[in-house]
């Protein structure tokens, strides 16, 4: 056992999608959704054990090495547009006031997502990492955790002193992760100081490519892992980057952390040249709507074809409101079909206020103001009503308890189609069998499950599915990437996997 030290603990968590049209005040962070809402002080011990969060995985090592742990907060919002600066400067005063209360202090840990931009500030974790620095000084060693998608930037790197990243999208080793984290910590003790190596990969990885289920980044990642036993290195890391952000650091990069310099740079070397050798095999399908969902109906199986809305997803900051697929699935015919979560609060209470059995007259969707989208128009019949409360029972939100709102499953009155829609009040990736079934209905019993997520669904959809197809339809996560104007970003950054050079 370690001799006891103490060590703050936090976390400050938003994924910021500069294409999206609504921004993120300080009541997103405040309020409960898919995660716990703003905790403060000793209520971390209380709601982290047995999440898979992590800080979670941070304090059950931290306790178990017997430290003494300074608990700051802990809050996330659901990804969006900017921070805004409000939301930004409250945050970070919590941390930082109880952080200059502290009588002692051995060391600083951070929960962060590596992808967060502030109305005021390009760069949301490079800044509160400033604002912890001029707090507890050069010599305090901290420690960060990122989420897979983080844009790596040189104030993430110079400020803190090792940070340790997902290996894993799905997202199942989050507790995890803040358990490497503490293992850095350890290293940095024992050793003082790691040596840092940073490169910057020299194209965009699409979200539905990163994906860890498949090549190449299922051998990335493998190969990662034996870099990382090397003598002389502690970590190597891969961030595969968070290309709806329009910031000028935005993208992929390698991190390594070691004890011998040479060796630290030498694994990150070796790692940045296996992933650009691999650049043309970043390629994942998307399929146009009529098109997914007639392939769709093919299906002969007694599983059913689970469609991606790839790009109305909210976990990237997308409106989740958007109604492309939905149309697509009436306009075609579908049958069996159903389609989760459509975000809109306003006909979620409507159904409410209607009742189990009754019919509405609703325009569906369309509410957060994305670009050329309209609401669904139509006649509804109210099937089943729900308070959005429920526990995840998926690996990715093991144990968490969802505070989602007024929910509805909807049936669209057409003769021609048979499709059902899960109205929510919040914004929340359908990444959880429990979201569907909650709600009285089984996905596994149906011929057709729409979600409006990109990979996260995987992890709990891909087992029940007969197949698995990505759609492009609209929304603020774009799949495409050379469909997005960058202002902000380097020149120099292929858009896409050999795609064309940025050079504005």
């Amino acid at each position: 056992m370690s001799t006891q030290k103490t060590i703050a603990i936090g976390g400050f968590q938003h994924e910021t999608n500069t294409f999206a049209p609504h921004r993120a005040a300080f009541d997103a962070f405040e309020r409960a959704d898919s995660w716990p809402g703003l905790t403060r002080g000793a209520a971390l011990f209380d709601v982290m054990p047995g999440l898979n969060i992590p800080l979670a995985g941070f304090i059950a090592s931290a306790q178990t090495n017997g430290h003494e742990l300074l608990p700051l907060c802990w809050c996330s919002a659901e990804p969006s547009s900017y921070v805004t600066e409000d939301a930004f400067e409250r945050v970070a005063r919590i941390i930082c006031d109880s952080l200059s209360a502290a009588d002692r202090l051995d060391a600083v840990y951070l929960d962060l997502h590596g992808a967060m931009v502030c109305e005021h500030g390009e760069d949301g974790e490079g800044m509160i990492l400033q604002r912890v620095r001029d707090v507890v000084g050069d010599d305090i060693p901290i420690v960060i955790s990122l989420d897979l998608h983080a844009n790596l930037t040189r104030a993430m790197l110079g400020l803190s002193d090792a940070m340790a990243i997902y290996r894993t999208y799905p997202h199942l080793d989050m507790a995890a992760t803040g358990a490497r984290a503490y293992d850095l910590l350890e290293n940095i003790w024992a050793q003082e100081k790691l040596h840092k190596s940073m490169l910057k990969i020299p194209f965009l990885i699409p979200l539905p490519s990163q994906c860890t289920d498949f090549e190449p980044c299922r051998s990335i990642y493998r190969e990662l892992q034996d870099l990382s036993g090397r003598p002389g290195v502690a970590s190597v890391d891969f961030a595969a980057g968070f290309p709806p952000s329009d910031i000028a650091e935005c993208g992929a990069a390698v991190v390594a952390y070691g004890e011998d310099a040479a060796a630290t740079e030498a694994a990150a070397e070796d790692l940045y040249l296996r992933i650009v050798d691999a650049e043309a095999e970043f390629h994942a399908e998307l399929l146009e709507a009529d098109a997914a969902v007639e392939r769709a109906m093919q299906n002969a199986s007694d599983k059913p074809v689970v469609l991606a809305d790839a790009q109305d997803n909210p976990g990237a900051g997308a409106t989740s409101d958007t109604t492309g697929l939905l149309e697509a699935l009436v306009r075609c015919g579908a049958r069996q079909a159903v389609l989760a979560i459509l975000y809109d609060p306003e006909v979620a209470d409507q159904a409410h206020a209607a009742g189990i059995g009754a019919e509405i007259d609703a325009a569906l969707g369309a509410k957060m103001g994305f670009p050329g989208v309209e609401a669904y128009s139509g006649r509804f019949e109210v099937e089943a009503l729900g308070d959005g409360r429920f526990v995840f029972t998926g690996e990715m939100n093991r144990n968490s308890h969802a505070e989602l709102g007024n929910m509805a499953l909807l049936r669209v009155v057409d003769d021609a189609a048979d499709v059902r829609v899960v109205v929510g009040s919040t914004r929340a990736q359908c990444l959880d069998l429990a979201i569907i079934r909650h709600l009285g209905i089984e996905p596994a019993e149906q011929k057709i499950v729409a979600v409006k997520s990109t990979v996260h669904f995987r992890a709990d959809f891909d087992p029940i599915a007969a197949e698995t197809l990505v759609v492009r339809s609209p929304g603020a996560n774009y799949c495409k990437l050379t469909d997005m104007k960058y202002r902000n970003l380097r020149a120099g950054v292929r858009l896409e996997p050999l795609g064309p050079v940025h050079t504005s």
